[in-house]
């Protein structure tokens, strides 16, 4: 910069009169001349200077004084802050560089520093978008002051403009890489993931195994693990699309994780786990009910279950007992036989629910049937029973090999008497029967209508969510096996759907239990319930049960740790976990219960790709004549200035440019020549034309 000049001298015109008149001027001068040169005349020659100069003298030219002071030029060090420089040494060769760069133009006057720091926050970005904020800080810098930009990253960023254009507004590039050439890395990628699937079906997904070349071994073992926390080993050949069947086994997001093993030196292995996340799907919903007799309530469960498109009902009514006797004549007795070994035999396990509504023992039924249910249930199954009278007499189905899976037993009384449901200290607590009504949640009566008619039980067994005469139980849930039992201890539901005192949420309180029953997760008690909130990760227990849960946290390095849930006021068991990574946090409880949840996008670009890699930005460095450096090979190098060349950046340099840029601070006018000297000037020549010519 000790060449740069304060003061800088211009010549400019301020004409005395419009452009037009002095061309029109100077065309009639022209023709004059011309004339005179055809008439072959003396004097010419004076009479053209004089006219020129009478031309000049009227255009004023004028001399301009500009007093300039010189601008800095500017040039950026984007910092790429990204979870993937956070692998093997590349954050610390990274903070070296850039220390090292801000030494070095500190020392250079002619030049201003500004440091962006990208992606802002690195563990809510599952991307590395660098070129969008180093946009967002050239914005008020002309292309006359940008001296160039220093990239300190990986390589691998995301969102390099494809426009050529677009890459020549940055100026001169150039690109630091804090990673090494020969890194290790084994990853897995979801090639294909359907979005969603039919509950109780099998959906295909794709994956790949893929490593670099310095990685030893054509084969190695993955491992799915699911929501019930049963993992599956198999092993895959490296670099080949392999598929896999996945059970889609309830409605609602289905997240599975899918991951292969850790191995020695590694670059990371949070690209070693990859989340499918599969949306569940209900087809049709199949459900057998079987009505001991015709009454009043059987509308109400059959307009229940017909009313939903996604139901098929099968509805088996006995309308005359074996031992009744009449004169109806026998073909006159049955439109259809009953098909006993088709719907409990063959063809039981094709449904997801099968409800006994007031059913009694009446020899219509071979009892190794009942054991095909019982056994059904423990299987995966879902029973509902609403008792009738019948229920608590010997022809209960009690007695039969159901009797084993229900939670509550008979006590032989029936209680007719006026009562209200009432939803107990568990119950308001419980998906199934909480808020389903206002005044019960705030302590108060609930506001729907008595019922009158109530088999007495004693509970053995599950969770009693709801009780009517003198607390007897009247609603019980439990777990047999793998399936799902439900009792209701009443058959005057129907009294609620037909309006009996304002009635009440029959509809509501059977479709939570059906859908309870049906293993839907947002009305399991027990599941855990895992909510994002920016970097915090809320885990959340229902189970009112327990003052405290012991989770196991996998995170998705593959490290593991304990944490506690304890009682908050809300009445929920909770802990909140400050997300460090981006990728997979499964949590395990005690009883084999494994969730998974995806903080950042699934499978994020950010971990799909991690070796360090000049690749990406080659375009961008070769467009602005700049150069790439690798850190594992030149930690320091050094800054040149430079006002053009070919190429800006050699083995252990990098060039940045000289713009002597600057800023106008005064502008001073004035005349060339004064007016008198014009008129001097313009008198003489005029007079030496007229002196020529006079000599003829």
């Amino acid at each position: 910069m000790e060449s740069f000049s304060n003061i800088a001298l211009h010549v400019h015109f301020e004409p005395f009169f419009h452009e037009g008149w002095i061309v029109f001027l100077g065309c009639v001068a022209a023709v004059l001349i011309a004339i005179s040169l055809l008439q072959k005349r003396r004097g010419v020659l004076w009479r053209s200077i004089a006219a020129a100069l009478f031309l000049l003298a009227i255009l004023n030219p004028s001399l301009m004084q500009k007093q300039r002071e010189p601008v800095k030029d500017v040039a950026v060090i984007v910092m790429d802050e990204s979870m993937s420089q956070t692998m093997g040494q590349r954050e610390a060769r990274s903070k070296a560089a850039l220390a090292h760069l801000e030494n070095s133009l500190q020392k250079v006057d002619a030049i201003e520093t500004r440091i962006v720091r990208a992606p802002g926050n690195a563990l809510l970005s599952s991307d590395t978008k660098l070129f969008e904020a180093l946009e967002q800080e050239l914005a008020d810098v002309p292309q006359d002051r940008r001296a160039g930009v220093i990239f300190i990253t990986d390589g691998q960023v995301h969102d390099i403009p494809q426009n050529l254009e677009t890459l020549t507004n940055f100026g001169l590039v150039h690109v630091l890489l804090s990673g090494e050439k020969r890194e290790k890395d084994r990853r897995i990628d979801i090639v294909q993931n359907p979005s969603y699937g039919i509950v109780g079906d099998r959906v295909t997904v794709t994956y790949k195994v893929s490593q670099t070349d310095n990685i030893q071994g054509l084969y190695t073992s993955v491992t799915l693990n699911r929501f019930d926390g049963k993992p599956e080993v198999f092993t895959v050949p490296v670099g080949e699309e392999q598929e896999l069947e996945l059970l889609i086994d309830h409605a609602g997001e289905n997240v599975f994780e899918i991951s292969i093993d850790d191995i020695a030196s590694e670059l990371t292995s949070a690209n070693n786990r990859a989340a499918i996340r599969i949306n569940g799907v209900r087809d049709r919903l199949k459900v057998l009910l079987v009505s001991g007799k015709p009454h009043a309530g059987g509308r109400t469960w059959r307009d229940l279950l017909t009313s939903d498109p996604g139901v098929d009902l099968v509805h088996f009514t006995i309308l005359r007992e074996p031992e009744k006797l009449d004169a109806t004549p026998q073909r006159e007795l049955a439109l259809i036989a009953f098909p006993f070994r088709e719907l409990f035999e063959i063809k039981l396990y094709d449904f997801d629910l099968i409800v006994f509504d007031r059913y009694k023992l009446n020899r219509i039924l071979p009892q190794y049937y009942f054991d095909n249910i019982a056994t059904y249930v423990k299987t995966g199954g879902a029973l509902l029973e609403a008792s009738g009278p019948a229920f608590a007499g010997k022809d209960s189905i009690f007695y039969t090999d159901i009797g084993t899976i229900l939670p509550a037993i008979p006590d032989g009384n029936i209680i007719s008497r006026v009562f209200k449901p009432q939803i107990n200290q568990y119950g308001l607590s419980h998906p199934v029967t909480e808020n389903l009504d206002p005044l019960t949640a705030m302590g108060q009566e609930p506001s729907w209508a008595p019922w009158l008619r109530q088999v007495s039980l004693q509970a053995r067994s599950g969770d009693v969510l709801m009780t009517g005469y003198e607390d007897k139980p009247l609603l019980i849930l439990d777990r047999v096996g793998e399936g799902r039992v439900a009792q209701i201890g009443s058959d005057h539901i129907w009294l609620w759907s037909r309006g009996f005192q304002g009635g009440g949420p029959h509809a509501e309180l059977l479709r939570r239990t059906v859908h309870w029953l049906m293993k839907e997760p947002e009305l399991d008690e027990r599941a855990l319930r895992i909510q994002i909130d920016g970097d915090k990760i809320r885990i959340r227990s229902r189970d009112p049960k327990a003052e405290t849960q012991v989770l196991t946290l996998t995170k998705p390095d593959g490290r593991d740790e304990d944490i506690m849930l304890m009682r908050q006021e809300n009445g929920f068991l909770e802990h909140i976990v400050t997300a460090d990574q981006l990728g997979i946090y499964a949590f395990s409880d005690a009883n084999g219960q494994r969730r998974f949840v995806v903080f950042g996008e699934q499978n994020p670009p950010e971990l799909r790709d991690v070796l360090t890699s000049d690749a990406p930005m080659r375009p961008v460095v070769s467009n602005s004549k700049g150069g790439v450096i690798w850190l594992e090979d030149v930690q320091e190098p050094s800054i040149r200035m430079m006002q053009s060349s070919p190429r800006f950046a050699g083995r252990n340099w990098l060039g940045l440019k000289s713009n002597n840029s600057y800023t106008v601070k005064s502008v001073k006018s004035e005349p060339l020549l004064p007016a008198w000297a014009w008129l001097g000037a313009l008198a003489l020549f005029v007079i030496c034309a007229w002196w020529r010519e006079g000599r003829a």
